[in-house]
């Protein structure tokens, strides 16, 4: 009697075992994951400049995806068959496109947005020269210059994103990672079986080799490699005998490289204030708000770009008070070619004066698009 038990109950187990299996694999919501693809594209402006945070969404399904610092976007999820990719932004009119959707290759898709922001004729930053003070005043006189060492920049760092220093340095030809004692990454410079000789924020590490990748790469600001034995700046040798197998000088990340800023997304609720018009758009003024050129605004060259010779641009999108002050909480970035290019914008828009907009003779917030132009005469690094 217990066998026969035992043996119901192994065939009501299968069954159910069978029915659950069945349900799975015949279930609308795998036969529907097994029918999705995949969207790629940008987003970009009338003048094809990125656009930075734009909502990708699709019908048919609820997935969603944003743009990053190049407009590019990737929506994953979205059902087979002809679908509509809609892009929404705030300050802009939301675009949309029709694209056919398989699971067997992905759909690219260029979208253009048309601003509702006034944007404002732009502020350009060119100074003729730069004078760098501070402990890296040396570091970026030498980048400048373009001296016997090979540089790694903040701005390389920040765009290749590497995870480890050891893979950033060994990309440089001439310099080789290698695994030492207890599984520590170090460096070798045009073959040489020694370690060369680091130093971090000017002070040498001569004692032994250094775990190059204890340094996270997103805490480091530049780096210079000296791969000769009488290459590197005469203030970083050391003695012949530690200096001969090359130097490497790691620059840090602090205070003086970041500055500290407001909080980089918007806290204000833009739309409601639109929708309520509470703040107007420029087709809604009579008076748009515009830069008061009366009082100078406070807006620096970063450093380490001047020195490298890069140029950008970055939109910023805000809200003007009736004071003419950029209102705290409304400071969104609509494109950027560099993070510390964004940085520098929003440290000046922090004390900025514009002129307010006015309707029916009364002074009004406005929401504008202001593009900041850094510029700098790419052949004087040369020199």
């Amino acid at each position: 009697m217990q066998q026969r038990s035992s043996q119901v109950c192994g065939r009501v187990s299968l069954v159910l075992y069978a029915c659950v299996a069945s349900t799975l694999l015949f279930s609308p919501f795998r036969v529907r994951a097994q029918n999705a693809g995949n969207v790629g594209g940008t987003v970009t402006d009338s003048s094809g400049i990125p656009i930075l945070g734009v909502e990708i969404t699709t019908d048919g399904a609820s997935v969603r995806a944003f743009t990053d610092e190049r407009g590019m976007f990737n929506l994953g999820g979205v059902p087979s068959g002809t679908r509509t990719i809609t892009a929404r932004r705030l300050g802009f009119a939301p675009g949309t496109v029709t694209v056919e959707v398989s699971r067997l290759a992905e759909a690219t898709v260029a979208i253009h947005l048309k601003p509702f922001a006034a944007t404002l004729p732009p502020v350009v930053v060119h100074p003729a020269r730069m004078n760098y003070t501070g402990r890296l005043a040396g570091y970026y006189e030498r980048l400048e210059k373009n001296s016997s060492g090979v540089f790694i920049t903040r701005y390389q760092i920040d765009h290749e994103n590497p995870r480890l220093l050891g893979q950033l340095l060994q990309r440089v030809p001439g310099v080789m990672a290698v695994r030492g004692r207890g599984g520590i990454t170090g460096i070798r410079l045009r073959g040489r079986t020694c370690w060369p000789l680091v130093w971090i924020d000017g002070t040498p590490m001569p004692s032994g080799e250094v775990d190059l990748d204890s340094f996270a790469p997103n805490t480091i600001h530049g780096i210079e490699l000296y791969l000769g034995s009488t290459t590197a700046p005469a203030r970083y040798t050391y003695t012949r005998d530690v200096s001969s197998c090359g130097t490497i000088l790691i620059w840090s990340r602090g205070p003086d490289t970041d500055p500290i800023v407001s909080a980089p997304t918007p806290s204000v609720d833009l739309e409601g204030l639109l929708a309520n018009l509470s703040v107007f758009n420029a087709d809604q003024v009579d008076r748009r708000a515009i830069l008061d050129t009366t009082r100078l605004l406070q807006l620096s060259f970063p450093p380490p770009l001047y020195a490298e010779g890069v140029q950008g641009l970055v939109i910023a999108e805000f809200v003007v008070d009736t004071m003419g002050r950029v209102e705290n909480g409304t400071v969104g970035i609509v494109s950027s070619t560099a993070p510390l290019f964004t940085d520098a914008v929003r440290v000046a828009l922090e004390s900025a004066s514009y002129v307010p907009a006015q309707k029916n003779g009364h002074p009004v917030r406005q929401l504008v698009q202001q593009p900041f132009e850094f510029s700098r005469d790419r052949q004087a690094r040369a020199r």
